[in-house]
């Protein structure tokens, strides 16, 4: 995976505002299974045993360590010109990702700011820490 060598920074969204759109979309679909736009495209890039842990429903998990297995897919997986937030524990992983798709032409990518452990801190409590 090489680093985003554009200039540019990497757009971020805080816990709160993505909980925020959660919420919005969750009223305008019911309490049915979440389900957003799809425009919105979410990726967990954690490992398989940290999301036993503690996950998000909506995810699509391509985790780090298995980039080979995946990375020839992801033009034909997801959409470049989407809204694409990306997760992993902290941000430091997903903010890798979100530099590796900004190189490979996505448009619209932000990492979500404090990971897993951010929501669980201050947005969700159900959602266990570790």
């Amino acid at each position: 995976m090489s680093a985003y060598d554009s200039g540019q920074s990497i757009a971020r969204i805080s816990v709160q505002e993505f909980a925020s759109r959660l919420a919005n979309s969750d009223k305008e679909f019911g309490d049915t299974e979440l389900q957003l736009d799809t425009e919105l495209q979410l990726i967990d890039v954690r490992e398989p045993e940290e999301l036993a842990i503690a996950h998000l429903d909506g995810f699509l998990n391509l985790p780090l360590s298995q980039f080979a297995e995946w990375s020839n897919t992801i033009q034909t997986q997801l959409d470049p010109h989407a809204e694409t937030i990306v997760m992993c524990h902290h941000g430091m992983r997903s903010a890798q990702m979100c530099a590796w798709l900004l190189n490979q032409g996505f448009t619209n990518v932000k990492n979500l700011t404090g990971g897993i452990d951010a929501y669980a801190t201050t947005v969700d409590s159900t959602v266990p820490l570790y």
